[in-house]
């Protein structure tokens, strides 16, 4: 089981690393591009295993480039961890508890800005 997790970890380290490449990129970029960014320690064939499963999940969008394709980001990182913070929510029957427990963990400045966005008087896009 402690290598199921290993390599649930190793997996999300490996998406964070080609997302990151993707963000920092003005285009879209093919897995030889990104296996390059990374530094080529990874095989084409595993960079391209990622992005499609990044793909699948809905965190990239792709076209077609020759004979494969060419990758962008769905969104920035802001966008992607909102939509992550959305999931998680929705896992749960009791969202007053869940929302409740969250601000209840909330820093003063945090709670501050959050108070701000909900009265309409922050800069969110």
């Amino acid at each position: 089981m402690g290598d199921r997790n290993a390599e649930r970890r190793l997996a999300g380290e490996l998406e964070a690393g080609v997302l990151a490449a993707l963000w920092a990129a003005d285009g879209p970029l093919s897995p030889g591009q990104v296996q390059e960014i990374l530094g080529g320690s990874l095989a084409r064939t595993t960079v391209t295993t990622i992005l499609s499963r990044l793909y699948e999940k809905g965190t990239v969008t792709r076209q077609r480039s020759g004979r494969g394709y060419v990758y962008v980001p769905a969104e920035d990182a802001s966008g992607l961890t909102a939509r992550r913070m959305h999931a998680e929510l929705a896992k749960d029957e009791d969202r007053e508890a869940v929302l409740s427990r969250f601000v209840s963990q909330l820093s003063s400045e945090d709670e501050r800005l959050l108070r701000a966005l909900l009265d309409g008087e922050g800069d969110a896009p």
